[in-house]
């Protein structure tokens, strides 16, 4: 009977020993053994380029001002209107997505509708080829030293689900940012996520694909994963020490030990 309580007992601490979560399951960009993949891929992995295609459902921001007062009214632009400006920096401040309510949103044709200019399609190019499709349309109504274009990217949205502090949709009005200060936006992930196969859910011109990224290994910095783009959603799994129950760290776990070895020698006693 003695030796079946001592094995009882050694099988219970080391279930709960083993169930504590270790450091190297929660520090990011560690030194990590090569080869174990850094991301797992759903089907091909797509050309690496620092260049961002606009697509569907992007929010863009295009700025076209003139030396003529006629065409920036029609344009939308108030070059004298202070207060808009506070107004919009204030909205800002308080979450509010400015571009959206005031940038242009390409369609499911991936066009977006300027004033006297129509229909434009931008999908599939950068900020820099937009820029230079609408310039080239409007030297059919203006000179080209008598105007300026500018577009750009309206902030970049994510959306972070599963173990994050934070979860929901998220507008950074930056035109880049990476995956860990998407995190970091989303109040960091819970100590029970997996930092190792984080899903990574991405939008593409032909569709979509899901990747399964580790972020424990430093080499992320070097793959097409680390900067975050438009429309990208984050999953953060939980891992099964979760679904046991068991403490996630020294102490919860010693607890939890001292509390069931108690109740296991009650259980003992009543029956001896």
């Amino acid at each position: 009977m003695k030796v079946f309580k001592s094995l009882f007992f050694t099988s219970i601490v080391l279930f709960l020993a083993a169930s504590c979560i270790s450091n190297e399951r929660i520090i990011y960009m560690q030194d990590t053994d090569e080869q174990i993949p850094l991301y797992t891929e759903s089907e091909l992995v797509p050309n690496i380029s620092e260049d961002y295609y606009l697509q569907y459902n992007d929010v863009v921001d295009i700025n076209v001002k003139t030396t003529s007062e006629e065409l920036n009214e029609i344009f939308g632009i108030a070059t004298g209107d202070q207060s808009a400006r506070m107004n919009m920096a204030q909205g800002a401040q308080n979450g509010g997505d400015i571009f959206f309510i005031n940038g242009y949103t390409l369609d499911e044709n991936g066009e977006v509708e300027l004033p006297l200019l129509g229909e434009i399609k931008l999908l599939g190019l950068t900020t820099k080829e937009a820029q230079s499709l609408i310039e080239s349309k409007l030297k059919a109504y203006v000179n080209e030293e008598d105007f300026f274009v500018r577009v750009r990217l309206g902030g970049v949205r994510f959306s972070a689900l599963g173990e994050f502090h934070r979860n929901g949709n998220f507008t950074i009005l930056q035109n880049r940012i990476s995956i860990f200060q998407a995190i970091a936006h989303a109040g960091d992930m819970t100590t029970t996520a997996k930092r190792n196969e984080v899903v990574l859910i991405r939008q593409y011109p032909e569709g979509t694909k899901s990747f399964r990224v580790n972020l424990n290994d430093k080499r992320i910095v070097e793959s097409e994963f680390y900067f975050i783009r438009p429309n990208d959603m984050l999953y953060a799994e939980p891992m099964k020490i979760r679904e046991l129950g068991t403490g996630v760290n020294f102490v919860q776990t010693f607890q939890l030990a001292v509390t069931t070895l108690s109740a296991v020698l009650l259980v003992l006693n009543a029956i001896n």
